[in-house]
């Protein structure tokens, strides 16, 4: 059997023929790739949120940087010229909720926002409310809501609770990924993102309970239900937020925001469902498991 599959393979060479092509992965992506991002990025949030809260809030600040530039280009794709000073200027938001917490950061915000539409009304009239639309989205949309991220670690017990935060919409994403690529048949949206499937957001839901019932205990010293009760809504929300940036994508006519991340696409494409799920992993933390 073998050697007649040689015989074939060296007969297709001499027609000059183009070998068959591989069978595309159900993956679509490069799974080895994305899981080495993956491993690096992981590992310098543990590092950062466990030895110094300031360096990880700098890195936070940097993927913001990163994270704005693409939605600036993206939208560029879509004709909004978006001020991009102000704009980048937003992730200043990350430092300023860490060292002065939840008001400033609402100040913030505001002042952010005005200096979007003061930049744009200097250029002129023509399609200013689309850029300055599209400039206060980004801001609300990448700074505004990883600065949650910041609250969190400012807190006594920061480091821990920005893992489980990390740890629990991870396993949202993998879980939907693992599930969705073996048994996924019931498409979810598949006019928005035709690879989400209902199979998939179960297992979303299932990783993403289990994580928070293992590492809300472990690391914060909770009730495994508190963590039980957390998976599921970040579940939701990490399913949404993936959706939302897809919707955007497509409106826009893009694959990828950007192409950083081998296996992920961009910054953006990595932080979607963390983003999301930020604010309400702080709300949800702060009740389930106050500091102490």
């Amino acid at each position: 059997m073998e050697a007649s599959s040689r015989r074939a393979y060296r007969a297709l060479q001499r027609s000059g023929a183009p070998p068959p092509a591989k069978k595309p992965s159900r993956a679509g992506r490069n799974l080895p790739a994305a899981i080495g991002v993956g491993v690096v990025l992981g590992g310098a949030v543990i590092a950062t949120a466990l030895l110094w809260a300031p360096s990880f809030v700098a890195l936070v600040t940097v993927a913001i940087v990163l994270a704005s530039l693409e939605m600036v280009t993206a939208l560029r794709a879509g004709r909004f010229n978006v001020p991009v000073v102000p704009v980048i200027a937003g992730a200043a938001l990350v430092p300023v909720a860490y060292a002065y917490g939840s008001s400033m950061l609402i100040l913030g915000y505001g002042l952010v926002c005005l200096a979007i539409l003061l930049w744009r009304a200097v250029e002129g009239p023509e399609r200013a409310i689309r850029d300055i639309a599209g400039g206060v989205l980004i801001v609300t949309y990448v700074p505004l809501l990883a600065a949650f991220a910041a609250l969190m670690i400012a807190a006594p017990d920061g480091g821990q609770r920005i893992i489980v935060f990390a740890l629990v919409t991870t396993m949202s994403d993998t879980g939907g990924y693992a599930m969705g690529v073996l048994k996924g048949k019931h498409p979810m949206a598949p006019s928005i993102s035709p690879k989400k499937s209902w199979e998939g957001f179960g297992g979303s839901v299932l990783f993403s309970v289990v994580a928070g019932a293992i590492s809300v205990p472990l690391l914060l010293g909770g009730h495994w239900w508190a963590g039980a009760l957390l998976g599921l809504p970040v579940a939701v929300f990490a399913t949404v937020g993936d959706l939302a940036e897809s919707t955007i994508k497509r409106d826009l006519g893009i694959k990828d925001m950007g192409n950083l991340l081998p296996g992920h696409g961009g910054v953006m494409d990595r932080l979607d469902s963390l983003l999301i799920t930020a604010p309400l992993l702080w709300l949800l933390l702060g009740v389930l498991v106050p500091v102490a």
